[in-house]
């Protein structure tokens, strides 16, 4: 396992310094969901919540969220990103399936540096949305999966998750 880099020689937290770094394309999926009772899935696909469009309102929260994370996130690199894209899958409790929505956010720049902690603050604050819009009928909800899926570009390459995410 390499060394943790946004340390020092000494120990302290520092900025990695990606000047000397090619700029490439650069790819984070990530994704995660948010557990709820079957009546909140029901007013979110219908579009009846009290506060209005849940997942248009989440989808706006993840995109700005990625343009942000620097700002969240001490050591992150300001990016210039060149796409943010954020969707949403309701999974109905047919089946024995706990009712939740599915967050994957898709995030791309082209510079020295990854972008994958963008795309897990994406789906973390669109889910934190979900979560605020819905409370009100539903404070049990819980936000649990998020990862990063895939990533792409650099000299560290691609990464792919284990589909059944246990890796």
């Amino acid at each position: 396992m390499s060394s943790l880099t946004h340390f020092d020689a000494h120990g302290q937290a520092h900025m990695v310094d990606v000047a000397g770094k090619a700029a490439t394309h650069r790819v984070a999926v990530a994704t995660g969901h948010i557990e709820m009772q079957a009546a909140t899935l029901a007013l979110i696909e219908a579009g009846t919540a009290k506060k209005g469009d849940v997942l248009g309102i989440a989808r706006i929260a993840g995109i700005q969220a990625a343009k942000k994370t620097s700002d969240l996130i001490p050591l992150c690199h300001p990016l210039a990103l060149t796409r943010v894209a954020v969707a949403f899958a309701l999974v109905d409790p047919a089946g024995g399936s706990v009712p939740q929505v599915a967050c994957t956010a898709t995030v791309e720049t082209v510079g020295p540096t990854g972008v994958e902690m963008e795309a897990l603050t994406a789906v973390q604050v669109a889910l934190l949305t979900i979560y605020d819009m819905c409370k009100a009928v539903d404070r049990r909800m819980t936000i649990s999966g998020v990862r990063v899926l895939e990533k792409h570009g650099g000299k560290s390459g691609s990464y792919l998750a284990d589909p059944a995410g246990t890796a």
